[in-house]
């Protein structure tokens, strides 16, 4: 919730962006000329871990953003088999790192004081290869440098070496300046590197400015760094057809550009080490696995979050939500969760109510009318805690020294309570006085999840400030976000003004512009400078540990910045979008790279936060949204209300679109299980399934649920129809199932798309689980379950898999072998004209105590049905079927690219009357 922040940095400087980004205009900073000699690996020995350990000194010293650090060690090791590790810090002093308490990995072999010059010209290692299951670290003695080969295809993945006609440098490592780099190939098509709204797609771009640095820019604003900071990329390469993945991580925190060439690419960071992380894949689910192993695997999210959600900055008193509630009913439109901004607080201060519009007795009993529905109710928490001797939250904060301090004294900034000072959620003390703020406010208001924003950190001044005498601030008139506190800069420090300039908003901003200064310090002497970007990773844990410590529930948590391994912790929204064609299409491509992030739980504002989106992009945008992970329709205050039933064929669309979502939601539920057990995207992009086709690659229109079922959505005004591209294999319409696509080879196909409509597919092999779904998620997981087989069409010999995962979704583990969830694998062949259907059990006994069954099957692509009707149960045949039921349809192939002579009659079967028990095992087969 940040209105100003399109104008954030200031209203100048941001507009200024916004109206150079619209003329095309690119923000392209020239490269210095080469920056020293590199460095000379002088010694390198076996580590006592059985990685390598080695000590490179510099060769030429310069001043160039600082002098050298001449004594380096490196540390180089193979972590798994698909993980390798390259360490690289000063051999004399610690230098800041992420904390390791708060990512946990392992732990360098301790520096060697003057190890460097004791060992001089000591190789042990005989060979300058250090080989592992999948990838191998070769170096070059003089100067250092070092590449990573894959060993399946002997490719280079990681290349440092700087010749002399590159246009980077050797290793550069100062103490506020580190340089490195990679050659690539120009066929190499590379993911990642956010957050950032990118506007050519998923794919990154060359020549577009990246920086990593959290920063409160709306995410209108393309190619500036934003909210998060994740310096990992995921680079696919496809030689001789196949596809193959790696990931590369830059473990840092500090402020960093990323210059990507096409051919090369250079991190210039302004502190930290260089700690590099390798992932082999080689299949792009394959690398996110092996992140999520190493960052944390993404949090298990609970069911009734995969309903849809509404929220608006806006929603003045407590009438207005409940409202806002009865309306969504009225129209029949399903809604799990409500929000509130910050309409709630009294005076904008985090963990009140406002006395007069949300009078805690009557917020008490709505809570209990919406909670005995099933209905969920979700607040936001800024950081800032605004500065008031009467505010038991700061006085209790000030009691426990818990604020980032500037020399001694907590900082002083400005947000929407007016003056504030913010946690340091780096100090143990803390974490313990937030979770005692969270449950004390849980008393007051029964919430069931909460929103952190702001968390960047966002400060609406800059600098060194204090509260003014003989005025009131903020004084309640204007926008509030302008900075009322009296202000300095603060350039006198090499922390606030480092010697390099990272692009910084997208105009070379101070590093401590509109947010803390970052010569400020953290606990244990750690400066903001170094500890900046993981803010809102460091609240979003303190936060995870405070709902988990309330009632033993599965938490919930929305947080706008992130950091590598906030989805371990929290789910993530977009931010301040904007309600345009382009954020539209935007919101495709974010979303997808925050499942690379390990971020699965993503989705933006539908129909834009500001401002009024039209009726027909509103439409549009729910049919999108519906299929995001995460699904919030979110306005701002300035805004007309957007409620989906503000227009009626929103509604309708909206019914139509979230009307298949909540069908969909045991399919959902199971993905969130796949992503918190191997870290798999809920949404993908489409060359996560078809690594091999090159083709999909940029394709950023379209998208995956899971690996089965493909969003194809309208994104352009005006238009009815939609240019979608199908890869090989049978299609199968989601809503109609009797209409399908085939395609041997990759081809588009243009769909009928009326303003209504969105066209959802379901791919060949697959098993869907599905239920009737309904007005909310409570209720539409009680319903009988269908389970939807779809088979290639026209072939005779075919398998198909799926999967369901159930459980007690308020536990805050998500796993099996707690008595209180089960798993089902689902499998079906043709062969030898027979169908066969069955299912693998585990854990029957919570789906059975629930009395979940399955009432339809629907099998697609097979040639129909000939008697022979059997079903076993646990091994045991059902004698009496009489109330089984089939009826057959004939598919419909859509614009089919095939000779007509190629196809084969197909049919939809549908059989229902069945009460089969999803807690027992079960075989189906009948005669084609």
């Amino acid at each position: 919730m940040f209105f100003s922040s399109f104008l954030s940095p200031s209203p100048f400087t941001s507009l200024l962006i916004l109206i150079l980004c619209i003329a095309g205009v690119d923000f392209v900073y020239t490269t210095p000329a080469k920056i020293g000699q590199g460095y000379k690996l002088i010694s390198i020995d076996k580590s006592p871990d059985g990685g390598l350990i080695g000590h490179l000194r510099v060769k030429e010293k310069n001043n160039i953003y600082g002098p050298d650090i001449p004594n380096l060690q490196i540390y180089v090791k193979h972590e798994t088999e698909g993980r390798l590790r390259i360490h690289i810090t000063d051999a004399e002093q610690q230098r800041w790192e992420i904390p390791y308490k708060l990512l946990q990995r392992n732990t360098p072999p301790s520096l060697k004081q003057n190890v460097g010059r004791s060992r001089k010209n000591l190789f042990s290692v005989a060979k300058s290869e250090y080989s592992g299951s999948e990838l191998i670290f070769n170096y070059i003695n003089d100067p250092f440098s070092f590449f990573v080969t894959r060993k399946s295809n002997g490719q280079t993945l990681f290349n440092s070496t700087s010749d002399d006609s590159d246009p980077y440098s050797n290793l550069v490592f100062k103490d506020q300046y580190l340089e490195i780099s990679t050659k690539l190939p120009k066929d190499a098509s590379l993911y990642g590197l956010g957050e950032n709204t990118q506007p050519h797609g998923i794919k990154i771009y060359p020549n577009d400015p990246y920086t990593l640095y959290t920063n409160d820019v709306s995410a209108l604003n393309l190619n500036v760094d934003l909210y998060g900071s994740h310096p990992m990329y995921m680079d696919l390469r496809n030689v001789n057809g196949e596809g193959n993945a790696h990931a590369v991580l830059l473990l840092n925190s500090n402020g960093m550009d990323v210059f990507y060439r096409g051919d090369s690419l250079t991190y210039k960071v302004i502190g930290g080490v260089l700690d590099f992380y390798f992932f082999s894949g080689p299949t792009p689910l394959a690398v996110v696995d092996q992140y999520t192993s190493f960052i944390g695997r993404p949090a298990p999210m609970p069911y009734w979050s995969f309903g849809f959600h509404q929220c608006r900055w806006g929603y003045h008193n407590l009438s207005v939500i409940e409202d806002v509630v009865e309306n969504y009913n009225k129209a029949q439109i399903p809604l799990d969760v409500i929000w509130n901004d910050d309409d709630h607080m009294d005076g904008k201060k985090d963990f009140t109510l406002n006395p007069v519009n949300y009078p805690r007795p009557e917020l008490i009993a709505f809570l209990e009318k919406i909670h005995a529905r099933g209905m969920k109710y979700i607040v936001i928490v800024d950081p800032g805690i605004g500065v008031n001797n009467t505010y038991g939250v700061y006085q209790r904060g000030i009691a426990n020294d818990v604020f980032i301090k500037y020399e001694g004294k907590p900082y002083l900034a400005q947000v929407w309570p007016g003056a504030v000072n913010f946690p340091d959620f780096l100090n143990p003390k803390t974490v313990e006085w937030w979770g005692d703020e969270i449950r004390r406010f849980h008393e007051l208001v029964p919430v069931d999840g909460l929103w952190i924003d702001m968390n960047e950190v966002s400060n609406f001044c800059s600098g060194l400030c204090t509260i003014p005498e003989g005025r009131i601030c903020p004084n309640g008139t204007g926008p509030g976000w302008i900075c009322c506190l009296d202000c300095k800069n603060i350039t006198s420090t090499r922390w606030d003004d480092p010697p390099y300039k990272i692009n910084a908003s997208g105009i070379q901003a101070p590093v401590g512009y509109k947010t803390i200064a970052t010569s400020a310090v953290h606990y244990n002497g750690a400066r903001e400078y170094d500890a900046h970007s993981i803010y809102g990773f460091s609240q979003s844990i303190a936060t995870h540990k405070a709902l988990q410590g309330l009632e033993g529930k599965r938490p919930f948590i929305l947080s706008r910045s992130t950091f590598v391994g906030s989805g371990h912790y929290a789910a993530h929204w977009t931010g301040d979008n904007k309600a345009t064609w382009d954020d539209l299409r935007y919101s495709i491509s974010t979303m997808l790279n925050f499942g690379l992030f390990g971020v699965p739980m993503v989705g933006s504002d539908i129909c834009g936060f500001y401002p009024a989106p039209t009726e027909e992009l509103c439409n549009r945008w729910i049919e999108v949204g519906a299929f995001y992970p995460f699904s919030r329709d979110h306005a701002n205050y300035y805004s007309p209300r957007q409620e989906l039933y503000q227009w009626a064929s929103v509604a309708e669309s909206a019914r139509n679109a979230l009307g298949m979502r909540y069908k969909l939601l045991p399919y959902f539920y199971t993905l969130n299980y796949e992503a918190h057990t191997i870290g798999a995207p809920i949404a993908r992009p489409l060359f996560f399934c078809f690594p091999n086709l090159q083709e999909l690659y940029d394709v950023s229109t379209q998208f995956l649920v899971g690996s089965s079922v493909m969003v194809s959505p309208v994104l352009e005004q005006g238009k009815k129809e939609v240019k979608a591209l199908f890869p090989p294999g049978t299609w199968y319409n989601l809503f109609d199932m009797t209409k399908a696509i085939v395609t041997k080879g990759l081809n588009y196909f243009t769909l009928d798309a009326p303003i209504n409509v969105v066209n959802v597919h379901v791919y060949q092999n697959a098993i869907i689980p599905m239920q009737h779904g309904g007005m909310i998620s409570k209720e539409a997981r009680m319903t009988p379950f269908t389970i939807v087989v779809t088979f290639p069409s026209g072939l005779n010999v075919v398998e198909a898999k799926g999967n369901l995962f159930l459980d007690d979704d308020e536990l805050p583990e998500m796993k099996l072998g707690n008595g209180y969830s089960t798993y089902i694998d689902f499998h079906a062949t043709t062969s030898n004209g027979t169908v066969k259907l069955w299912s693998e059990v585990q854990e029957g006994k919570f789906a059975l105590d629930k009395g979940w069954f399955i009432e339809k099957v629907i099998v697609l692509g097979t040639n129909g049905t000939d008697g022979a009707f059997e079903i076993n149960v646990d091994g045991q045949p059902i004698e009496d079927i009489s109330k089984v039921q089939f009826s057959t349809s004939e598919i419909k192939f859509i614009d089919s690219l095939e000779d007509e002579g190629d196809k084969k009659k197909s049919m939809m079967i549908d059989i229902h009357g069945l009460e089969l028990p999803l807690g027992k095992n079960f075989v189906m087969s009948w005669k084609m």
